[in-house]
């Protein structure tokens, strides 16, 4: 269920407190070609599995870029931002890639609002992403996103 904040106070109170997980998310290699193909990054690793099963990861893997992209799929499952005129996206913090996601695999993610910056353009809130591989020790991605809150 997403979590709604009114305000930035409503953010600052909440620093630190984990959101979260979403419901799992099936990565599939249909959906990993699709990207290959949007971003003309073709490699092996990711998009032929005959070669792919004989390399280091057994099985085609995801493109960290990717596993990254599904980060505003997964926070709209988590969090709203019911203030403000506009959401801008500023950019990113500190992004990992922890663990390779093999094809056919399941994700899901958790936040937790690392800060909440005032400055001229509005309010910039940092949110830590945590997302999960299903089955293994090691989490796919974490990342921190700046949105500027307008």
């Amino acid at each position: 269920m997403t979590r709604a904040f009114g305000s930035a106070d409503e953010v600052r109170a909440a620093l630190g407190e984990e959101i979260g997980p979403t419901g799992w998310f099936a990565l599939d290699q249909a959906r990993i070609d699709a990207f290959a193909e949007a971003t003309g990054d073709r490699q092996w690793i990711h998009t032929d599995p005959e070669r792919a099963a004989d390399g280091p990861f057994g099985s085609t893997i995801a493109h960290g870029f990717l596993t990254l992209s599904l980060i505003p799929y997964f926070s709209a499952q988590l969090v709203r931002l019911d203030f403000g005129a506009a959401r801008i996206n500023y950019g990113l913090g500190k992004v990992r890639f922890p663990a390779p996601v093999p094809a056919g695999s399941r994700l899901r993610a958790s936040a937790s609002f690392a800060e909440v910056k005032d400055g001229p353009a509005g309010v910039t809130v940092t949110t830590r992403y945590t997302v999960e591989l299903e089955d293994s020790a090691k989490p796919a991605c974490v990342a921190e996103t700046l949105v500027v809150v307008a």
